[in-house]
């Protein structure tokens, strides 16, 4: 939901950065595999207990996720970096619940599996969006340019980003967010599942 209004923002504050990464010779490939190592290790972090560790490496693999694509655009690339782009996130949101369920199993275990269900749901509903848009030569811009068609929702990258650094600073609230976020993400499942209905059934007729 918030994506599209601060996708322009991230874009301008990360542009010189970007800039001097592609000109030293960072490979896109690369931001994402760094990305993708600092969110395991949050995850790991949250596993021990180390929170403020964790909110600090979850921020920074974040920060690589917004600076491979920003890489990206500055030189022809391939679908290949989306792909793997969308992988690393795809691995750290499982990954999360998972240390969350790990530091306090008796709190969190269920929350987390009820949590990661819905992200499985969501997902699906996601990328199974994605595959008929671009069946059909659909595009959309409406979050900045993405290797896929890209459904906005009420729960987008925006929301699960500040959600998981609510509950690094917050971790004895992690089980009741968890099932109030989990709500939301099965809720954007849904409004997902029935705009794909309308759109793709307009399209047949």
């Amino acid at each position: 939901m918030l994506d599209r209004h601060l996708r322009p923002l991230i874009d301008r504050t990360l542009a010189g950065v970007a800039r001097l990464s592609a000109r030293a010779g960072v490979k896109p490939d690369a931001l994402t595999a760094a990305g993708l190592g600092l969110g395991l290790l949050a995850a790991l972090s949250v596993a021990f207990g180390w929170f403020w560790p964790a909110l600090l490496l979850f921020a920074a693999s974040r920060l690589m996720d917004g600076l491979d694509g920003a890489v990206a655009r500055l030189s022809p690339a391939g679908p290949l970096g989306g792909y793997l782009d969308i992988m690393a996130d795809f691995a750290i949101y499982a990954a999360l619940p998972l240390g969350f369920a790990a530091f306090d199993p008796e709190s969190n275990a269920l929350p987390a599996a009820f949590l990661l269900a819905a992200f499985f749901v969501n997902g699906a509903s996601f990328l199974g969006f994605a595959v008929l848009a671009e069946k059909r030569g659909l595009e959309s811009r409406a979050n900045g340019e993405k290797a896929h068609y890209h459904a906005t929702g009420l729960i987008e990258g925006s929301e699960t980003i500040a959600f998981f650094l609510a509950v690094c600073l917050w971790p004895a609230g992690f089980a009741w967010l968890a099932l109030l976020f989990a709500l939301l993400v099965l809720a954007t499942a849904a409004w997902r599942v029935r705009a794909a209905a309308v759109l793709f059934r307009d399209q047949e007729h």
